[in-house]
């Protein structure tokens, strides 16, 4: 893998703040199981909620689950199914909100968590954009390991649809 094969991407951040060993799968292309009870409950979620709103917009290396205009402002939104992450979507999102004011765009975040009915505004700080930048330095450094890093059991591995590559 070369420097320019990669871009970060939003879901490599997401990843990052819950098991860096799927950062390193998850970016050479290796796909999850798809048919995971959590892949295909987020996959539902993401398309049967916030209809009226704009859904799966592509801009650049980046994909934002909604976007609309709200009161003179552009929101973005990240679409999860719980907010047991929440650490992990607000990274998502501020890097989204990052990525957009590189190219110009400033834009407000929400977090949007239907099951539990519950949004989280994520305004992008001189301290996010910090972060956003040292985890993507970080990302970078895992994906052009050799060999992934070797697997350590977390809370997250029970319902995760990379276990079998990991505990097979």
């Amino acid at each position: 893998m070369y420097k320019n094969d990669l871009n970060v991407t939003g879901t490599l951040v997401w990843y990052y703040y819950i098991c860096p060993r799927e950062v390193w799968l998850m970016a050479r292309k290796l796909v999850p199981d798809q048919d995971n009870a959590n892949v295909d409950l987020g996959r539902f979620i993401a398309e049967n909620t916030y209809e009226r709103d704009k859904k799966e917009i592509s801009v650049g290396h980046i994909k934002l689950d909604i976007m609309r205009q709200e009161k003179g402002r552009l929101v973005v939104g990240e679409v999860k199914k719980s907010s047991k992450y929440e650490k992990s979507a607000t990274m998502q999102l501020a890097f989204y909100l990052h990525e957009l004011k590189e190219i110009g765009i400033e834009a407000e975040g929400e977090l949007m968590f239907p099951k539990e009915k519950k949004k989280v505004q994520v305004r992008l700080t001189q301290e996010l954009i910090e972060e956003i930048d040292k985890t993507k330095r970080e990302i970078l450094r895992i994906v052009y390991q050799e060999i992934p890093q070797l697997p350590k059991k977390i809370n997250f591995c029970r319902n995760c649809a990379y276990s079998e590559f990991c505990w097979s």
